[in-house]
């Protein structure tokens, strides 16, 4: 399928302020720059200077969706989490629009967050690909999941408001299809994860979504690490960008990794926690806001996550053992899911105890089988492709013009 002369064309890339959905992408739209194509990359401002040190320009527009940095903001209920979705696009759309008058893309990519962008591909004319970060609908999935899931939402005064403004605002663009399926069943997708992590695989049409596996660069602009001399073995701990104010967890680590001997623990905490909160840390922990978290895996002997997509996959690449402590949305399936491979031990946050932590950790680290299952799962990653394959699937959708 790879093409070896496409001609220029122009790509439009668009998504949210959020690690989690611009990172799975970045290395994709490195390379779509560096096979020649120009990429224009909608996004916050915030996240300007990640995407411009792919190579492709920056489309800012202004956002209300709440950022990383404001997790709470998202609220308790399903409509809470949805419903910003739907002001933020309606909100965005003329800005959007605005920005690409008179340099319409010859090709529409988008984060599956990005309502706007599906809207615009049908003004344009434009054929439209979506960039999945996560896990995807199988055959069966709307009658088994999301119909139990959205029944008492649809049902509510408040989720129909939220459904028949959203059927409004797509048929005031001349857009027929349901909101449901706006973004759930796309035309074509590119999706950034492993097969491996999906659930119901064998159910998962694959015409349409097209396993790609990690798309990870060296990520040396990252930074490195190195193993400490004198660490036989390497811990890594994060809870990802998001949900990190867990100071009791973080202590809960170090209690359980603190001069455990022959163990160094690198210990992620994000930006609102203070180290001070962690009391005397041993030698043999550092604590860090952020790190170069697949440098250090590539290193690790164990991982404790929170199991995001982005973390579940390269602890899967690099086949470090995890202990999965899921926080919110999909990463409670995404640690069963790594459970069942056996290459991981889910454990709730509520049982995620000193004793529970250094239990589960020693116990996948010390255990050949799952070693020797981890490295069976890497090397079937490496075979699914990753940027490379991402780059021709997505040349492959280009106006016939454009190839």
């Amino acid at each position: 399928m790879c093409m070896t002369s496409p001609k220029r064309a122009h790509i439009a890339m668009f998504s949210i302020a959020a690690h989690g959905h611009v990172n799975p992408s970045i290395e994709v739209i490195r390379e779509l720059v560096a096979r020649g194509h120009r990429v224009s990359y909608a996004i916050p401002a915030s996240f300007a200077d990640k995407v411009a040190a792919t190579g492709a320009e920056p489309v800012i527009y202004t956002s209300t969706l709440p950022t990383d940095e404001d997790p709470e903001a998202w609220g308790t209920e399903l409509i809470d989490n949805i419903e910003p979705f739907l002001d933020d696009a309606i909100q965005a759309l003329p800005q959007l629009a605005a920005a690409f008058e008179g340099d319409e893309p010859d090709l529409v990519l988008h984060d599956i967050t990005a309502y706007p962008a599906p809207v615009l591909a049908h003004r344009w004319g434009a054929p439209a690909v979506s960039l999945w970060p996560n896990l995807v609908p199988w055959e069966g999935y709307e009658e088994e999941v999301a119909e139990p899931m959205f029944a008492d939402l649809k049902a509510s005064e408040r989720g129909r408001a939220y459904y028949a403004r959203f059927e409004a605002w797509l048929a005031e663009h001349g857009v027929d299809t349901h909101p449901d399926r706006l973004i759930a069943r796309p035309r074509k997708a590119v999706v950034l994860i492993p097969r491996a992590l999906q659930p119901n695989a064998d159910r998962v049409d694959e015409s349409v979504y097209a396993f790609v596996g990690a798309c990870h660069g060296d990520r040396s602009d990252q930074g490195e690490w190195r193993r400490p001399v004198g660490a036989e073995k390497v811990l890594l701990v994060s809870l990802g960008s998001a949900f990190t104010k867990q100071p009791e967890f973080y202590r809960a680590c170090v209690d359980a990794f603190g001069d455990l001997p022959g163990w160094h623990m690198v210990l992620q905490i994000g930006a609102h926690v203070d180290p001070a909160e962690l009391g005397d840390l041993p030698a043999n922990v550092e604590v860090h806001a952020w790190v170069p978290q697949l440098a250090i895996l590539r290193e690790a002997d164990a991982f404790i996550t929170h199991a995001g997509a982005g973390g579940s996959q390269e602890g899967l690449a690099t086949a470090t053992p995890m202990v999965a402590v899921p926080q919110a949305v999909d990463q409670f399936g995404n640690a069963d899911m790594l459970a069942s491979l056996g290459v991981a031990r889910h454990l709730p946050m509520a049982d995620a105890t000193a004793g529970a932590l250094r239990a589960a950790v020693l116990e996948l680290a010390g255990d050949p089988e799952v070693a020797r299952r981890a490295q069976e799962i890497r090397r079937s990653m490496a075979a699914e492709g990753g940027t490379r394959r991402a780059a021709d699937l997505i040349e492959a959708e280009l106006p016939p013009h454009r190839r």
